[in-house]
């Protein structure tokens, strides 16, 4: 008996390790919060009946760990702890009654916030500007994300009235479903693999290595909870009041109870109520107000006992798997989704639910014809957690992942490090040509009034079309004999292809569709190598060394134009007159003044944003650096430099000059 409990406890240890790395590191979570919950739970009572089987290392002994070892990791001044999660009812009445007879029959009062389903930070400010933003890492250290928490709009550099001289403030970096879904069309477009929710973003945004690139995402934060010696009140509540007069984004949707039954009201009216909220919540917190009586509950070793999360179990669906189909995309990456029996489920209608990639599908143990249970969380596809295959048929067929792809009938292949397949026959396959086509006419690339995926749609169907080249050869003949085509649309599509051949050179490259060249990327190697046939001869070393270009899009330049059929299809287009350099005037504000030059941007300038000085920086030869090394060559240094890039510019000999000297270097004076 001993030895089975044993086992159950070491695999038990075994699963959440590795669940808590694909949360915390990967974040690629496989269970839902309340599985993760029940599996820890039983873990830790397991544990509290045979001590002898204590582990230091155990899973139930620490936080998870988001650490990076590509930033520097801080020591958190005030543990930041995780708080204890419910589920029920019964749970919250025992933490009322425990917070009673532990406060000797004290009056108190309980708070009720919604919970934020983002990543969580603490942010320190002293003498009013904020001076670092740390993640919570393991609850003990952190990783210094200040360059990236200072891209958050709704988080202020510096703060307004009477504040302490030094304090910590503690929130949720989360990003609303709006720009969830902006976030997404752009990571579609770029042929990049979407988000699973906007939890998973917001935290993989806050670890991003380039501040620039995490400003480009509309990531916003609440802040629920103030620590320091010189506090405002010693009132929880009282001392939020004061954070948003000092220009805190502070929740509005807050409520102090004097009763169980206010704190139960609150949680029932808003597992209702969430659903119309634009951001995500997955619960209710519950803080003591009073901070006196905080500091006389204490804590736990892991988390404080005057606090609990309430957890919203996600409004599940039961229903029937009736089969799984198979999506190709434009860059082709292979989806499968399940296809439901309709289920109502959070307001709507579900008959679909992702399934991700045949990890999932194996993990699952699906086989068609399952009960299984559909939730909507945080997803914009509902996904599938469960499986009831205690009413499984004997003789139901597994569901088995795609060995070929469903549109072309080529092998698939998973490139190591992905949890996609792909279908390699990019030249062929029919979803992988339309969705090019469509990518290449759409708003962001070519702008081709008159044509939209319908168009496409038929133009394919027709055989008129077989890649993007063939669109400018179209005759009004050939449209006119298209369902619905009349004159008018007709001459709508050639005056749109018209009209696109003087889109500019990064707009063009854009819309050609390489992978991981998005908008900005497009931008920048156009700029860089002012025209095509220099970009389609750079090698990964001359790529590199373009500002924000890495290895992966280095690479993917190389292989998109190492293929003989790209660089036909290139010469087409260059023949029927697409702008594939830039232009005179683009050129002309281009010099190679700052050639082989450097440069850290630091503080602010009088002539010119930060972003016009870095532009300015390119379109004279120069690279900007995120931070200063052994290889940079100037800091050009503003009023408010940060003191840590001064300090490190100095140490290393880097040559540090103001706004005036640089419009010197660039013969602006």
């Amino acid at each position: 008996m001993k030895e089975k409990i044993q086992q159950d406890i070491e695999a038990l240890r075994k699963e959440l390790h590795q669940h808590n790395h694909n949360y915390y590191v990967l974040n690629q979570p496989v269970i839902s919060d309340y599985d993760f919950d029940q599996k820890m739970h039983r873990l830790i009572e397991l544990e509290k009946q045979h001590p002898e089987l204590a582990d230091a290392n155990s899973p139930s002994q620490r936080v998870g760990s988001d650490l990076n070892k590509e930033f520097e990791h801080v020591k958190h001044t005030y543990p930041m702890l995780s708080l204890g999660n419910t589920y029920s009812e019964e749970e919250i009445q025992d933490f009322y009654t425990r917070v009673s007879k532990q406060l000797v029959d004290e009056a108190f009062e309980i708070v009720c916030e919604l919970k934020y389903d983002g990543t969580a930070i603490g942010l320190i400010y002293e003498n009013g500007q904020l001076l670092k933003g740390i993640t919570r890492g393991d609850g003990v250290q952190g990783d210094d994300v200040t360059a990236n928490v200072k891209t958050i709009k709704s988080i202020p550099l510096q703060l307004s009235g009477t504040y302490p001289e030094r304090f910590e403030i503690r929130g949720e970096i989360f990003l609303p479903h709006e720009g969830f879904a902006r976030l997404n069309t752009i990571r579609e477009e770029n042929g990049e693999t979407p988000f699973a929710n906007p939890r998973n973003a917001a935290s993989g945004s806050l670890k991003m290595q380039k501040s620039s690139e995490v400003a480009k995402r509309p990531l916003d934060c609440y802040l629920y909870y103030m620590l320091g010696e010189n506090l405002p009140s010693t009132y929880h509540t009282q001392n939020l009041e004061q954070a948003r007069s000092w220009g805190f984004k502070i929740p509005e949707h807050i409520k102090l109870c004097k009763s169980i039954e206010e704190v139960f009201s609150f949680i029932n009216y808003w597992d209702e109520e969430r659903h119309n909220l634009p951001f995500d919540i997955d619960g209710i917190v519950l803080k003591v107000n009073d901070l006196k009586q905080q500091r006389s509950l204490g804590f736990t070793a892991k988390s404080p006992r005057w606090a609990i999360s309430y957890k919203f179990k996600a409004e599940q669906g039961y229903t029937k798997l009736e089969s799984v189909t198979y999506q190709v995309g434009r860059t082709g990456a292979v989806t499968p989704v399940a296809n439901l029996d309709a289920v109502f489920l959070a307001g709507t209608t579900v008959k679909r639910a992702s399934l991700h990639n045949s990890d999932i599908i194996s993990s699952l143990d699906l086989h068609l014809g399952d009960m299984v249970y559909v939730e909507k969380g945080g997803e914009i596809i509902p996904k599938i957690v469960g499986v009831d295959d205690t009413v499984r048929k004997k003789d139901a067929e597994v569901v088995v992942f795609l060995k070929t792809c469903p549109e072309c009938g080529s092998e698939l292949i998973r490139i190591e490090g992905e949890a996609a397949h792909y279908c390699p026959n990019a030249d062929g396959c029919p979803p992988q040509l339309k969705g090019r086509i469509e990518h290449f006419i759409a708003r962001k690339g070519m702008n081709i009034d008159g044509i939209g995926t319908e168009t496409i749609e038929l133009l394919f169907a027709n055989k008129m079309i077989n890649d993007v080249s063939d669109l400018y050869h179209l005759h009004p003949m050939q449209l006119s004999t298209l369902d619905r085509m009349g004159d008018k649309s007709v001459n709508n599509i050639l005056e749109g292809l018209e009209a696109s051949k003087q889109v500019n050179f990064a707009r063009v490259l854009f819309a050609l569709g390489i992978r991981y060249v998005g908008e900005t990327v497009a931008k920048k190697l156009s700029s860089a190598f002012k025209n095509i046939d220099a970009l389609m001869q750079a090698s990964q070393e001359q790529l590199i060394e373009v500002d924000e270009i890495g290895e992966r899009i280095a690479n993917s330049v190389i292989e998109y134009f190492s293929n003989e059929k790209n660089i036909q299809l290139v010469k087409r287009l260059k023949e029927i007159g697409l702008q594939f350099e830039l232009s005179e005037e683009e050129q002309s504000s281009h010099s190679d003044k700052l050639e082989g030059s450097s440069f850290v941007v630091s503080g602010s300038f009088a002539s010119f944003s930060r972003d016009e000085l870095k532009s300015l920086i390119e379109k004279n030869g120069g690279k900007n650096l995120s931070g200063v090394s052994s290889k940079t060559s100037y800091l050009v240094a503003g009023d408010k430099i940060g003191p840590s890039k001064l300090a490190k510019a100095e140490k290393l000999g880097v040559k540090i000059i103001s706004e005036h000297d640089f419009k010197a270097l660039i013969d602006m004076e």
